[in-house]
């Protein structure tokens, strides 16, 4: 249940933060991880669910929604209705009004941002890669201030310089990767692309 908080005037409103659990419960679940892209990326304030539904079966099918079958969006968009919806608005990220069948986002999910250390095939873990590159950067400079051969061949500020640019490079690349797998930025969810 989303916790709520006591405002001026005895009234009540939803509270803006969620708890970790919350937000990993939430993002748990495909369909719902869909949904939040969805609603992060959208301009408007709210969602209807049929369109959410459709989209989302797209997702799913690896189509574009002019080509998906009446059964694929009825069966999202019951499953919206009945169970990833209701869940999501009790964690309070999303406002779901069952009746008019819209979804709006709460500024709870306005404050999620998905950051994950994705790692497909043979690649390393980017917490993995920085210690590494931090390991090297150590032996440089222990070798280039032993005078160390072939280190004593260029002066010292060189080895400073292509340490600087090596973490400059790395942090460029992994500001990229990261906003390509940020929840609602490009056109398709990062599990997706």
């Amino acid at each position: 249940m989303a916790s709520v908080q006591q405002v001026d005037g005895g009234g009540v409103e939803p509270a803006t933060d969620i708890s970790e659990d919350e937000l990993f419960d939430v993002l748990a679940n495909q369909r719902r991880r869909f949904a939040v892209h969805l609603l992060k990326g959208e301009e408007n304030d709210q969602v209807a669910i049929g369109d959410m539904a459709e989209q989302i079966a797209a997702w799913e099918n690896g189509i574009e929604t002019a080509e998906i079958t009446g059964n694929e969006r009825k069966r999202v968009y019951t499953a919206l209705q009945q169970s990833h919806l209701p869940k999501m608005d009790d964690a309070g990220v999303v406002e779901f009004n069952k009746d008019r069948g819209v979804v709006e986002p709460t500024p709870a999910l306005t404050d999620v941002d998905l950051y994950m250390d994705v790692v497909e095939g043979r690649e390393i873990p980017w917490s993995d890669y920085y210690l590494g590159l931090s390991g090297v950067a150590v032996a440089l400079t222990a070798a280039v201030g032993l005078d160390a051969w072939p280190f004593l061949l260029l002066p010292d500020m060189a080895w400073t310089i292509a340490i600087v640019v090596a973490f400059a490079f790395s942090a460029i690349t992994h500001k990229y990767y990261t906003a390509e797998m940020k929840v609602g930025e490009p056109d398709e969810p990062p599990e997706l692309t």
